[in-house]
């Protein structure tokens, strides 16, 4: 009997059987682990400011201590990415590249909105099961534009707002400090605050401080806007505490003799 592959897009579930079957006989299955990050943005009064940390991990190690987490979709629209790199990388590339198309097509730079358009129709499409939650926005024609994307495909738009493992240590930075027609200077202080508030917060966040800041006279990237520094734990302890000898009293003391191989292989030739 022949077997008719289909050619549709989208993911494959045909193992779902399988693995239940496996599953059932003891084996266990891997279980998925969850990244950290920490990614936000603002809107000041003359453009849009990102800002993200460059920790990125698988389970408990610390697998690129300075990746770059704020992708470049077209020279006025850049991306945040957080979940799962491989499909941050690959989500943001496919829109930039429909987008490239779409600009050539229509001779015209193309708009925030039909970004956020394509990114959460390809997301819905899969039903959250590509992980990539983003921060996306730039500044066109209609002015500063500031959104999340979330992995199921659902949109917000908001003037500030946070992504992430450490999205709330960063959240709490910016209901306290963000205020409407902020400067640059302002809005950078304020970005790079919440970003280190999800650093040192969050263990899946970590190392540097990137930010890029979009306006309507061009796009600056700032690789490292602070660096190894920020490892550095505001509190450290000054003197360790030492328990004198005999401060916690001894129940029982117990001897324990641990013969050597030799004398194990000894008594086995036995």
């Amino acid at each position: 009997m022949d077997i008719i592959q289909s050619n549709l897009g989208g993911f494959n579930f045909d193992n779902v059987k399988r693995n239940a079957m496996l599953d059932k006989t003891g084996l266990k299955l891997p279980k998925p682990m969850k990244t950290g990050t920490t990614i936000c943005g603002a809107i000041f009064k003359d453009g849009v400011v990102f800002g993200a940390d460059t920790r990125a991990t698988s389970g408990p190690i610390v697998a690129d201590k300075n990746c770059q987490k704020i992708h470049k979709i077209t020279e006025s629209i850049y991306c945040c990415g957080a979940g799962t790199a491989a499909d941050c990388d690959n989500i943001t590339s496919l829109i930039a590249s429909q987008l490239k198309l779409h600009s050539m097509e229509t001779l015209a730079k193309p708009r925030v909105a039909t970004c956020i358009t394509r990114l959460k129709q390809r997301l819905f499409r899969y039903q959250g099961y590509v992980s990539a939650a983003l921060v996306v926005g730039g500044v066109d024609a209609m002015g500063s534009h500031l959104h999340t994307v979330f992995p199921h495909g659902s949109t917000d738009r908001l003037p500030f707002v946070t992504m992430g493992s450490g999205s709330l240590a960063a959240m709490s930075v910016f209901e306290s400090q963000y205020k409407d027609g902020m400067d640059e200077k302002e809005a950078i202080q304020m970005v790079d605050n919440a970003i280190q508030a999800g650093i040192f917060n969050d263990l899946g966040s970590g190392s540097n401080v990137d930010i890029c800041i979009i306006t309507q006279n061009g796009t600056k990237m700032i690789r490292n806007y602070h660096a190894q520094r920020l490892n550095q734990r505001k509190y450290t302890r000054k003197k360790s505490v030492m328990f004198p000898r005999g401060t916690t009293e001894w129940l029982k003391e117990t001897e324990v003799y641990l013969k050597s191989k030799v004398e194990i292989q000894d008594m086995t030739d036995e």
